[in-house]
């Protein structure tokens, strides 16, 4: 028998500079849509909070670091974030004006409230490639979930972010001995490698245990100085 959960619902449909934009439910789960194309949900959270976990582990001890996050998404990463005091002013980057929205005062609200409030806590609507060629602030911690990471990215001008030449820009925003984290919903020793070839140190990758499939990953890697 066919219930209401069996088939997701669109709670908002938005047109912007980079396509489309859906948040639907399905069941309990809130999910976000880019053209057409699956992006994130609120089922889990464990990989987005690994990535700012495994960035503070990274760093050297400096107390109160600051920390980029680009990509808002269905909030997990920055509600962590301001979940820890140990952190300082906490920057989130998002292009997308309806993810914002659906945040502020959206479904996504449910999650994010108490962030949002957080006065450590800004929220920039701008394209993080822009954003990092041209800005003059630096930060401790830059942590990336944008798309579906360096292989797999939904927006093909995103590509350029995971480039030598983006990933010159990530370095130029990060102070000596800050921290590069980058979400992927798949592993990427080519990536690795980019990173290595790119001038970064302590380059790894954490693995998140999943019951079957791919695992998502979390890529670290380390500014010199």
């Amino acid at each position: 028998m066919t219930t209401a959960y069996d088939h997701p619902v669109v709670l908002d449909r938005r047109e912007g500079p980079h396509g489309e934009v859906v948040l639907r439910r399905h069941g309990e789960l809130l999910q976000i849509i880019a053209n057409g194309c699956f992006l994130m949900d609120t089922s889990d959270g464990r990989s987005e909070r690994l990535l700012i976990d495994a960035a503070y582990s990274a760093l050297d001890g400096r107390p109160q670091p600051d920390m980029l996050i680009g990509g808002l998404g269905v909030g997990f990463s920055l509600a962590h974030a301001a979940a820890d005091p140990r952190w300082g002013r906490i920057t989130v980057v998002e292009r997308e004006s309806a993810i914002v929205e659906w945040h502020r005062s959206g479904p996504l609200s449910a999650l994010s409230a108490s962030a949002l409030a957080d006065p450590r806590t800004e929220i920039l609507k701008t394209d993080l490639v822009a954003f990092v060629n041209e800005t003059c602030a630096t930060f401790d911690a830059l942590c990336l979930d944008i798309d579906n990471g360096p292989g797999w990215t939904v927006t093909d001008s995103n590509d350029t972010l995971y480039s030598p030449a983006g990933l010159a820009s990530c370095a130029r925003v990060l102070r000596p001995g800050g921290v590069l984290a980058v979400w992927s919903a798949q592993p990427s020793p080519e990536f690795e490698r980019t990173l290595w070839n790119a001038g970064f140190q302590q380059v790894r990758t954490e693995e998140i245990p999943v019951a079957r499939g791919v695992p998502d990953v979390v890529h670290l890697a380390v500014r010199p100085g």
